[in-house]
C-alpha cells in the first residue's frame, strides 16, 4: 500500500513530502525557538523553509535527471522523513544554506558524465562548494568529490584538475574583499571557522539514540547491497553511483568533525543516504518485506516526536 503510493512519481507525493518537511520544520521551531516571534522572524522562517523544500525538489531533479534511481519518489520521501527524525537539521540556517549549495555542486559533478563543457561544470561545482564553505567550513570536504569524479571519469587533462582551485579562489577572494570593505577585517564574512569537536555527549538522549541507530542500521544495511549492485549498472552510470557513496562518506566525516554537535550536521548525509536506501528498496522482491521496511522508516520519526 505505502510503496505503491510512492512507486511512481506523482504530484500527490510532492504534497505529502511538503507536509512532512513542514512538520519537521515546525517541530524544530517549537522545541528550539529562542527568538521573539515577530514579522521579521516569520519572514525569515518562511525563507528557510523554502530552502528546505527547495532541497527536496533539487534532490528529485538530480535523481531523475541522472537516473540514480528508478522513476519513483522514494528518495524525496526518505529525505523528508530524515528531516523529521532529526528536526534539528532544519534549525541552523547556515547548514541549510550550505547543504543547498552542496546539492547544486553535486548536480554539476554528476553531470560530468556527458563531458559536455566539462570546464564550466567543474568550475561551477567548485564555486558552489566554496560558497557552501562560507556558511559552514567543513562543507569544504566535498571538494574531494570533484577530484574523485575527475578520476572516475578518467579525465587526464591537467587543466581540469586545476579548475577547482580557481573556482574556490574566486569565491574566497570576493568574500575577503567584501569582508574588508564592510567589516574592516578578513574573516567577518565567514559564518564559521575551522573548529573540531569530538564531544558526542549531546547525542546521549533518547531521540538521538533512536534516530542515529535507525540511520546507521538502515544506511549500513542498504550500503552493502548498494555497493554490490554498482557492478550491475551500465558502465557509463557507475561513476555517478560511486560518487553518491563517496558523498555519504564525506557527509559522515563532516558529522564527526562538527564543532557543535546539535544534530543539524546530519543534514549533509541525508541526500546520498536517501538515494542509497531507495536503491535498496527497489531491489526488494518480497512485497511484505518492502512494505515493512518502508513502514519502519515512516513510523520511527513519528514515534520520536512523542519523546
Amino acid at each position: 500500500m505505502i510503496t505503491s503510493i510512492f512507486k511512481k512519481s506523482k504530484p500527490i507525493n510532492f504534497i505529502i513530502v511538503f507536509f512532512i518537511t513542514l512538520l519537521a520544520f515546525v517541530t524544530a521551531k517549537l522545541k528550539l525557538v529562542i527568538e521573539p516571534v515577530n514579522a521579521g522572524y516569520i519572514f525569515k522562517q518562511i525563507a528557510l523553509f523554502l530552502f528546505c523544500y527547495g532541497s527536496v525538489l533539487l534532490i528529485n531533479f538530480i535523481v531523475s535527471k541522472h537516473s540514480l534511481t528508478k522513476k519513483n519518489s522514494y528518495e524525496i520521501l526518505l529525505f523528508s522523513l530524515f528531516l523529521l527524525v532529526i528536526p534539528q537539521t532544519t534549525a541552523d540556517p547556515n547548514i541549510i544554506f550550505s547543504n543547498f549549495f552542496i546539492l547544486l555542486s553535486f548536480r554539476r559533478v554528476i553531470s560530468l558524465r556527458s563531458m559536455i563543457t566539462p570546464e564550466k561544470k567543474i568550475f561551477d561545482s567548485a564555486l558552489w562548494i566554496a560558497i557552501a564553505a562560507l556558511f559552514y567550513f567543513w562543507a569544504i570536504l566535498f571538494f574531494i568529490i570533484i577530484f574523485a569524479a575527475l578520476l572516475l571519469y578518467s579525465d587526464n587533462k591537467f587543466k581540469h584538475w586545476l579548475i577547482p582551485f580557481f573556482g574556490m579562489a574566486t569565491v574566497f577572494v570576493i568574500a575577503i574583499s567584501i569582508s574588508i570593505i564592510y567589516n574592516n577585517n578578513f574573516l567577518g564574512v565567514f559564518k564559521s571557522l575551522p573548529e573540531v569537536s569530538y564531544d558526542f555527549s549531546k547525542y546521549n538522549t533518547p531521540q538521538f539514540i533512536i534516530a542515529i541507530t535507525m540511520l546507521l542500521s538502515f544506511g549500513v544495511w542498504s550500503s552493502l547491497f548498494y555497493i554490490r549492485s554498482i557492478k550491475s549498472k551500465k558502465k557509463a552510470f557507475r561513476p555517478a553511483f560511486k560518487i553518491v557513496f563517496l558523498a555519504i562518506v564525506v557527509g559522515f566525516i563532516a558529522v564527526i568533525l562538527a564543532p557543535n554537535k546539535d544534530g543539524s550536521e546530519f543534514l549533509f548525509m541525508f541526500a546520498p543516504l536517501a538515494i542509497i536506501i531507495t536503491n535498496y528498496i527497489e531491489t526488494i522482491q518480497d512485497k511484505w518485506f518492502r512494505e515493512l521496511f518502508l513502514l519502519t522508516l515512516i513510523i520511527t520519526p513519528f514515534v520520536i516526536l512523542f519523546l
